[in-house]
């Protein structure tokens, strides 16, 4: 299920100074450097002050930890306890919808929150103080059928006990969570048939709803002040380290800017062309050029071939270059760089194109390994639809398609170009 941030944004979030404290004391219980781990709970504790969870809250957690913004929101988004849309400034209510409650009456409970709040789920009341959703299985089976309101079960619910329970909240009250038939806990209804020996000394609640009762934080917005900071291993005030800024890359010289431009897709691939159309290396050369250790990657030589020139002294000549009369098989499997380059900035030139293909119609081509349906119907729309067109295709060339394919690279990585020269001169 997609889940996106809502439409409407306030301007800006910020914790209560108790929930500052609070959220700082989360991060000192993971190790220097892993701080990010406690982004749930932090989260959890902005969502509980504002009672959803607002782009701002979800940045301010995103640098409070050193986060990319894009980090935090892959949470938020991901779990769906956190509401990314606003909710009833009263209650937002979770019905389970579940086996156990829908065989004991979920069904009847969503019907209350349709007639009292609103006909669709996450949709505000008309005076925005309730809100409503089916969530799946709360793990309360036994006291089903249930709902979730702010913090707490209401467990054994009827319809009418929901509806009455609505009401309540509205006038200002705050009615007992927990079993709301008379059960202890969920225990049988008419009291215990065994172990009967421990049915005395009990809290006029079981331990859950006791806490709640104690604390009277069911449907209230946290603002920390409601229990205090467990973190018995820190003395004093809570001092979070601020994340550390990652430095500026220093400015490049021209001669770094010269040397990066060789190593874009466009620039390796004429320097393909280059050793293509001047022949091998004479021999001289490689004698004098000290050899490349054999396990060396191929990936980051000086030049654009997969053989360092030690491996090319030890085997035979290689054959002669494809000729275009050679079959479509061949010239797929011609040898390819061995490491696929990635598309980077460079400097581009729009080739030429056409509005529309020749009168002799246009070439296929899918025919060039590499390129299938919808990245020959791109090449059309981008007005190529001859081999001898991508033939042509210099390095600035190359470098303006690939800014406009979706995935960058694969002109030479596949080398679109000299397979375009062959088939163009069959």
């Amino acid at each position: 299920m997609l889940r996106r941030l809502h439409h409407e944004q306030p301007d800006s979030f910020a914790f209560t100074p108790e929930n500052q404290k609070w959220a700082e004391a989360q991060t000192t219980k993971y190790p220097e450097g892993r701080q990010a781990s406690a982004i749930i709970p932090i989260l959890w504790r902005a969502q509980e002050q504002e009672g959803w969870l607002t782009r701002p809250a979800i940045e301010y957690v995103a640098e409070m930890l050193g986060l990319a913004y894009i980090r935090a929101l892959e949470v938020a988004s991901f779990y769906f306890m956190f509401q990314l849309q606003p909710v009833g400034t009263v209650a937002h209510i979770q019905v389970c919808g579940t086996l156990s409650c829908m065989i004991c009456g979920a069904e009847d409970l969503i019907g209350v929150c349709k007639d009292k709040i609103a006909d669709k789920a996450h949709a505000l009341s008309a005076d925005g103080r309730f809100s409503w959703e089916e969530v799946e299985c709360l793990g309360s089976c036994a006291n089903a059928p249930m709902a979730q309101i702010g913090k707490d079960y209401y467990e054994d619910l009827t319809a009418e006990r929901l509806s009455e329970i609505i009401d309540e909240m509205a006038a200002g009250k705050v009615p007992t969570p927990g079993p709301q038939n008379g059960r202890y806990a969920a225990e049988p209804l008419a009291g215990l048939t065994s172990l009967t020996d421990h049915d005395s000394g009990k809290t006029q609640y079981n331990a859950s709803v006791q806490l709640a009762t104690d604390l009277g934080d069911t449907i209230k917005r946290i603002d920390g002040t409601e229990v205090p900071i467990l973190t018995p291993w820190l003395d004093g005030e809570v001092k979070m380290k601020p994340a550390e800024k990652k430095k500026p890359a220093p400015k490049k010289t021209a001669e770094q800017e010269a040397i990066d431009a060789k190593k874009t897709p466009a620039a390796r691939a004429a320097a393909i062309r280059s050793a293509e159309d001047t022949g091998p290396t004479p021999k001289s050369n490689d004698e004098d050029r000290p050899a490349r250790p054999e396990t060396a990657d191929a990936a980051d030589a000086d030049v654009p071939v997969s053989k360092t020139a030690a491996n090319r002294k030890a085997e035979p000549e290689e054959k002669p270059a494809t000729t275009p009369a050679q079959t479509d098989s061949a010239t797929k499997d011609k040898v390819k760089p061995a490491a696929a380059p990635v598309a980077a900035d460079g400097p581009e030139k729009q080739p030429d194109v056409l509005t529309a293909a020749r009168a002799s119609g246009a070439d296929d081509l899918k025919r060039i390994s590499g390129v299938g349906p919808k990245l020959e119907g791109v090449l059309n729309d981008l007005g190529f639809y001859h081999f001898d067109q991508i033939a042509k295709w210099t390095a600035e060339e190359i470098q303006w398609v690939d800014n406009r394919l979706k995935f960058k690279g694969r002109i030479v990585r596949d080398d679109w170009v000299s397979q375009a020269k062959a088939f163009s001169q069959e």
